[in-house]
């Protein structure tokens, strides 16, 4: 039974990343609330706020657009009603209220071709192809979609293009051509790449993953998923997380994982935001009947299946439809019940045929096959079984193919044609990626058996000869096998050994790894909590409080404490959130500044695509760098005395550098800065060695004078082994 793919299609081509949308989303209502006015400014910003909720939050979308919808008629303007009319068709489309969306395009078309606006109108003609899509008529969809992108390559309008290569890859992918579905999914994804579009590279993913799914390289399309999962957590967008919930279940459950696609369609089915998405529920509930069908709980399968065609027929989602309908034909047949079996499987054959669903359409077939095999009217299984076997093989559908010489193999042998029988099962064999398991093997047996030597057992020199070949060989066989197992034994016992002077090696390096790791971490502790620094904060302290500077002295007191419990508390952790080692840092300097006259100016910048809430980093590695250039770079500069602390990701890595613009390493003060500078170097260096093994990436530190770049001071390169929290 097939599993029910989920992806999104594109309408909306003026999409714009949704790591920021969140952000956007605020700030356009809170222009709405200041812009009371009624005008064009307030009907755009309408507009962009239900564009922006109608995946996550219709309700509200629709609250926008019947506002925007009534303000814009109201001022007369034809290019925002126009624009309206097209967010609300698509809203709706969403839904599935395939007549108020259609309705809705129109008006749209109508106006902005009498505003000449091409530009709007390939968007209308690319909405109609989704919807044509989400009722299953591909080739209507297809037909929209061609003309959608025929207009865009006319005008040169490169915006857009990637949500028609997307929308056109997709009805490849449902109709089986699987090369090029990936052409196009390709294509996409390098323009969303280039444009940093989230939504369109979570849904090329999608779509990539599921090419490889219906192939039935199943490692493959879970990693494009993790992919994509991952994207749709960090945008926070519930219906895109939702759809790697259901596509990751299915992943599982072709595999047999059944708990693990389970644990998945639960996950999906807490979305509350998915309540809106009929279309996925209805998916989502074959998925689970599904579950329940294998499990052969046929009671709670039966419910689901029927659930999701009454809402299959509700929202004319021809493609779930004719899923529930194959789902319950495969139940009738397994409890023998073949005619009813056999008009699920019918009907379901008739809708495939209709929307042309490759994958849904072999589910018939193979489902009409068996029932008639069962009902023993085997010109009409074998019929349906051939059909099943040209389907799948034009498509390349490995599941279908070895599914198809499954059956012909049977039905031949039943029909006595043990020759077809032989050649069929030889094809299943080529098509079944997994070892032969003993019903295989004894099942081969017997077609060689009836086919070949059937006949011949007729005459008795040849079962005389036979016999006597069956006695050498079984003595043969006897001898090796004693011998092979002596030798069996002698390999077990030397192996045994091997292993465990390999294990015993193992955990004592491993011990003595861990006791390396606490001598270097208890040295860098030492070393970014040097004694001088100690000594020198209490004696400011001190000073502050002879002084009688008590609200000074309290202050830096709750700096200085605050800072040596921060630094002692990630101190015990393995990683830390690079926000809370920033914060330890910038502490630091304060503490620094309060007693320097003038101040450092001390500028910490980190990268925009760095999310210092997620990101884990090992704790101690950056302040050390810090204090080396405080301590030594300005031993007689009073003024200007900088030190600049930037992060980077370059190439996957995490960058941090410390600049300072003091003297740096020349030659008169290289051998002072040596046996002070090279402490923090080499205990961050072999640090960083042990670190890189267990973060499974690279860590280095470098040193240069930046003299060699026409600048003045020093320059320190740490490249950070990190980890990136799950969301």
């Amino acid at each position: 039974m097939k599993q029910f793919y989920i992806t999104t299609l594109f309408f909306l081509s003026f999409i714009t990343s949704l790591l920021a949308q969140n952000k956007v989303i605020d700030s356009l209502e809170n222009e709405l609330k200041v812009h009371q006015r009624k005008d064009t400014i307030r009907v755009n910003t309408l507009n962009y706020l239900a564009f922006y909720n109608y995946r996550n939050n219709p309700p509200q979308a629709i609250e926008y657009i019947e506002e925007a919808l009534k303000l814009g008629k109201e001022l007369q303007v034809v290019k925002f009603i126009a624009k309206s009319h097209y967010i609300k068709a698509a809203i709706y489309t969403e839904q599935v209220n395939f007549k108020v969306a259609i309705d809705n395009f129109d008006r749209a078309i109508q106006l902005y071709i009498s505003l000449k606006d091409s530009t709007n109108l390939a968007k209308c003609k690319n909405g109609l192809g989704v919807l044509h899509s989400y009722q299953g008529d591909l080739t209507q969809a297809l037909k929209y979609y061609e003309e959608s992108l025929a207009i865009k390559v006319k005008l040169g309008i490169k915006k857009g293009l990637d949500a028609s290569l997307y929308n056109i890859g997709n009805i490849y992918l449902d109709t089986g051509d699987y090369k090029n579905a990936l052409v196009n999914f390709n294509q996409a994804l390098e323009i969303n790449r280039n444009s940093n579009d989230s939504l369109g590279i979570l849904n090329n993913l999608n779509s990539i993953a599921g090419v490889h799914y219906e192939q039935g390289n199943y490692p493959l399309s879970l990693n494009y998923h993790n992919q994509s999962l991952q994207i749709a957590k960090k945008s926070k967008d519930s219906i895109g997380v939702f759809q790697s919930f259901i596509n990751i279940g299915n992943v599982y459950r072709h595999q047999n994982l059944n708990d693990k696609a389970l644990k998945y369609y639960n996950k999906a089915h807490a979305i509350n935001k998915a309540k809106y998405n009929v279309k996925n529920i209805t998916a989502l509930k074959n998925n689970i009947a599904g579950i329940y069908y294998d499990e052969e709980k046929f009671n709670k399968a039966i419910t689901y299946f029927k659930e999701s065609i009454v809402l299959s027929r509700k929202i004319n989602d021809n493609v779930n439809l004719a899923t529930a309908l194959n789902g319950l034909g495969f139940i009738y047949f397994e409890t023998k019940d073949y005619v009813t079996a056999l008009s699920y499987f019918e009907n379901g054959m008739k809708i495939n045929m209709l929307i042309n669903h490759p994958y849904d359409l072999s589910d018939s077939y193979q489902g009409l096959a068996n029932t008639y095999y069962g009902m023993h009217k085997y010109d009409l299984a074998l019929e349906n079984a051939k059909k099943l076997a040209d389907l799948s093989e034009k498509h390349n559908i490995l599941k279908h193919k070895k599914n198809a010489f499954s059956l012909l193999s049977k039905i031949y042998k039943t029909t006595g044609d043990y020759k077809k029988a032989l050649e069929s099962h030889q094809q299943f064999k080529i098509f079944n990626d997994s070892l032969f398991n003993k019903e295989n093997i004894e099942k081969i047996t017997q077609l060689e058996y009836d086919y070949k030597y059937k006949k011949a057992l007729d005459s008795a020199s040849i079962r005389e000869l036979k016999l006597t070949r069956t006695v050498m060989t079984t003595s043969q066989n006897l001898e090796k096998s004693q011998r092979n197992l002596l030798l069996g034994v002698i390999a077990f016992l030397a192996i045994a050994l091997i292993m465990g002077g390999i294990i015993f090696f193992l955990k004592l390096r491993n011990e003595k790894s861990k006791t390396q790791n606490i001598v270097i971490e208890q040295k860098l502790l030492r070393s970014q909590m040097t004694p001088h620094f100690i000594f020198n904060s209490l004696s400011v302290l001190q000073g502050m409080i002879l002084n009688k500077e008590e609200k000074n002295a309290i202050s830096y007191l709750s700096k200085f404490s605050k800072l040596l419990r921060t630094i002692l508390e990630n101190s015990r952790h393995k990683t830390v959130a690079l926000s809370e080692e920033l914060s330890a840092i910038n502490d630091y300097m304060a503490l620094h500044n309060l007693d320097v006259t003038p101040p450092y100016k001390y500028n910490l910048t980190v990268a925009s695509d760095i999310d210092k809430s997620v990101v884990k980093i090992p704790p101690m590695l950056i302040q050390p760098f810090i204090e080396n250039a405080i301590e030594h770079a300005f031993p007689n500069i009073k003024e200007d005395k900088k030190i600049n602390v930037e992060l980077i990701f370059r190439d996957s890595k995490l960058v941090c550098t410390i600049a300072d613009n003091g003297i740096g390493l020349t030659l008169g003060n290289k051998e002072s800065h040596k046996s002070k500078n090279s402490l923090a170097t080499k205990i961050t260096s072999e640090r960083l060695k042990m670190l890189s093994k267990d973060f499974k990436g690279q860590g280095t530190v470098r040193i240069k004078n930046r003299k060699t770049y026409g600048e003045q001071g020093t320059l320190v390169t740490l490249v950070i082994p990190y980890k990136i929290d799950s969301v």
